[in-house]
């Protein structure tokens, strides 16, 4: 059986990309250097999949920052202010990824959202009634040849027509309809090019197509189709979804002249009863999603081949006509288990990361051939290692969650009444201002951090340098003028690896690196087994921090919704189970907060939409009736006077809003500087009545927003949002920022509010 990958991770073992990109934003190396060291990671990228047997390896998969920023650059999709910096083509590329603040001008970045149900993020393509849509760059052709050279064949990736015009944001009066036939002409022109180039298949990535359409849509989605697809040439064309299943365009796509369509047995609940009901076409290849791209766990060979049995058998597909493939791109994975040093194998065993899904899928193409392969060793071995996982289970723990009642989930008294007791106390001003917790993790942090983990230096050296960087972060944000403080986070590695470290039932990695956005990597912890607090986690921090001020401190704290999506969970028990384990953890440091005097406490949920599944008929029944609960099971015990926040981030939130208030959180805040406040508009509608800080600027970009430019912001904000519920923040964490500029911009913001506080 063939083999196939959608996509593999990009910023190199070692993250190498990652640091020659920001070398590359501070001058410190060219061009042409940043250029060598991305064509190295891609070289080796495709060595490794070709040397696994990879039948079906990608070129265009890489990209410098985002693929669907590289599709829009590709096909011109540029706004104005960008155009006109004057600058090159990279530096235009990073000014839209980035935003730019110099000789030449200042922008803000493209606005940035989640990939789907991922904690990856997009630029999102922003198109002006005046663009001109068309094909203008060379990327996916120069890295197709830059493969074929080094002789490797590839099939080259790139953002469907669809799920582009789907995902664009547009400034004028002009919507999708009005730039889908220039958007055709230019992915014709792209595959005139692939023709000339003798390219073999084309992947065009739709996973648009897994999300509920409508007739209207549906019929956008096949005239684009049957456009393109009568100019395709000799090229071979493979749709290729993934995130879900495609039930409401199953039938259009197999009638559709593609040569291979890609379906996700992973995540789509509906994607074998699809080809089993209504039949597979004889003359496509079924490119059949079988390894978890999302996940880190080995693949139970004996279930996987058991569905490729069932699609040969029940859906009656020839085996000649199947592929193997990853579920999705294995971007959302770590690179390999080789940079685990000190795992023990009796952990490693269990786990695969993209090198090692590139040998389950050689294993399981040769597998699924063999007559009797039960016998065949490596599939013994494979059923062997799901007998044998050991200290996974807690009794304790799994009473607890059966112990829990329906009480447990409401806060009393109900918010209004909570409101007017918190004001009375914290005696805040209007339109108090805060930020969301960590502040700029210097050199000097992470060292602090790094000789302590190596045993180079004493805990109470450790301790001690981390309160000093706590007596300075707070002196900080008195001299700035910040209303409510935090304690800078100067202890946090990151904000669910930190807490996990500290739980029962987690494992931790060296180097399991997966990009978040950008050169933002994360390295998210395991769910091993069951979970709960070992110890008080922030007490200690938090109480310091509230002896060096007057002013009230915020207790910071992740959210056990973005604990669990932040982690890679278990697959043995539901994510409802694993995450209602990890909310009493998370509860128990909220009742020890609250006991040790933190009047206000934060519990961030950055992550709740990511897993809220991508059809609209299933948001409650499978996910938003069991994680609010979940988040209100964590301060449900708290006393009235207690102010509870909460903060989100970088996804699309305005069609849960009801969900959101449902929380019942004091105080929310949301990132939405780079979407340009469009959440407002969904806040008044639904009459929002959590008080709200959506951020005034945007943190993930160096560039700093001026007192005039947050004054505006919170204009408009006033015109949505009632003043006694309006609070001043930037709009997400200060930890990747440096400290000049994070200054900088809060002196500004602290400038906007006195003006505001008086106008």
């Amino acid at each position: 059986m063939k083999t196939a990958v959608i996509g593999y991770p990009r910023i190199g073992e070692n993250r190498e990309l990652k640091f020659a990109s920001e070398k590359f934003f501070k001058g410190e190396i060219s061009e042409n250097e940043l250029n060598e060291i991305a064509k190295e990671i891609r070289v080796q990228n495709w060595f490794k999949q070709l040397t696994s047997g990879i039948s079906f390896i990608s070129s265009n998969d890489f990209s410098y920052y985002d693929n669907v920023l590289d599709t829009a650059v590709l096909f011109n999709i540029i706004p104005k202010r960008y155009s006109n910096l004057g600058l090159s083509e990279k530096e235009t590329y990073f000014a839209l990824a980035r935003g730019y603040q110099g000789k030449k001008g200042d922008v803000k970045a493209l606005a940035m959202k989640k990939w789907f149900n991922t904690n990856y993020h997009y630029l999102v393509p922003e198109i002006d009634d005046d663009t001109e849509v068309k094909l203008v760059g060379s990327k996916p052709f120069n890295e197709y040849l830059e493969a074929k050279k080094i002789g490797i064949e590839t099939k080259v990736a790139i953002i469907g027509p669809f799920t582009l015009l789907k995902l664009a944001r547009y400034t004028g009066n002009k919507k999708k309809e009005d730039f889908k036939n220039a958007l055709v002409c230019g992915y014709t022109s792209f595959l005139e090019k692939l023709n000339e180039l003798n390219v073999k298949w084309v992947q065009f990535d739709e996973p648009y197509l897994v999300k509920d359409i409508d007739e209207t849509d549906k019929a956008f989605f096949v005239e684009i189709y049957k456009k393109l697809l009568n100019k395709k040439g000799n090229v071979k064309t493979l749709i290729q979804t993934y995130f879900g299943d495609v039930r409401d365009v199953y039938k259009e796509l197999t009638s559709l002249d593609f040569d291979g369509i890609g379906l996700d047995f992973i995540e789509g609940r509906k994607t074998f009863e699809l080809i089993e009901c209504n039949g597979f076409p004889n003359n496509k290849l079924l490119f059949a999603g079988l390894v978890n791209g999302k996940n880190i766990w080995k693949n139970e060979y004996s279930k996987t081949i058991d569905r490729i049995k069932s699609i040969e058998t029940r859906a009656n597909v020839n085996a000649e006509k199947i592929v193997i493939s990853t579920s999705c791109s294995l971007l959302h994975v770590p690179n390999s288990l080789d940079s685990e040093k000190k795992l023990s194998d009796d952990y490693k065993k269990h786990f695969a990361f993209a090198k090692e899904k590139l040998t389950e899928l050689s294993e399981l193409s040769i597998l699924a051939g063999i007559s009797g392969c039960e016998s065949d060793a490596r599939y013994i071995k494979n059923v062997e290692l799901f007998r044998n996982r050991k200290n996974v289970i807690d009794e304790a723990v799994k009473k607890r969650v059966t112990a829990i009642k329906d009480e447990d989930y409401t806060r009393l008294p109900a918010f209004e009444e909570r409101e007017a007791i918190q004001k009375e106390k914290l005696n805040l001003p209007a339109f108090p201002t805060t930020t969301i917790g960590s502040f700029p993790q210097t050199a000097d942090v992470k060292r602090n951090r790094k000789l302590f983990k190596k045993a180079e230096i004493s805990k109470d050296d450790y301790i001690d340098f981390n309160k000093k960087k706590i007596a300075e972060c707070i002196a900080l944000q008195e001299e700035i003028g910040l209303d409510v403080i935090v304690h800078g986070e100067y202890e946090r590695n990151d904000m669910v690896e930190y807490f996990g470290e500290h739980l029962a039932g987690y494992v931790f990695t060296e180097n399991a690196w997966v990009q978040s956005y950008g050169t933002r990597c994360v390295k998210p912890p395991i769910i091993w087994g069951d979970v709960s607090r070992k110890e008080a986690i922030t007490v200690s921090w938090s109480k310091y921090a509230k002896s060096c001020t007057d002013k009230p401190v915020k207790g910071m704290l992740t959210g056990p919704v973005t604990i669990l999506n932040w982690s890679f969970p278990r697959e043995d028990i539901s994510i409802k189970e694993s995450t209602l384990q990890i909310a009493l953890a998370i509860r128990d440091e909220v009742l020890d907060l609250e006991t040790n005097g933190i009047d206000i406490i934060q519990i961030d949920e950055a992550a709740l939409r990511e897993k809220l599944p991508l059809r609209k008929s299933d948001w409650y029944s499978e996910y938003l009736d069991w994680a609010i609960p979940a988040f209100r099971l964590v301060h449900s015990g708290v006393k009235p006077q207690t102010q509870i926040h909460t903060h989100m981030c970088y996804s699309e939130f305005t069609d849960i809003i009801p969900a959101i208030d449902a929380m019942d959180a004091d105080v929310i805040t949301f990132e939405a500087s780079r979407s340009d406040l469009l959440i407002l508009d969904s806040l008044k509608e639904h009459n929002f009545k959590t008080e709200v800080g959506p951020g005034v600027y945007d943190i993930h970009s160096p560039r700093v927003p001026s007192t005039e430019e947050i004054v505006e912001a919170l204009k408009k904000m006033r015109e949505k949002i009632d003043d006694s519920k309006l609070w001043i923040n930037p709009d997400c964490g200060l930890k990747t920022r440096g400290e000049r500029e994070t200054k900088e911009s809060l002196i500004n913001l602290v400038k906007a509010a006195k003006l505001i506080r008086t106008a």
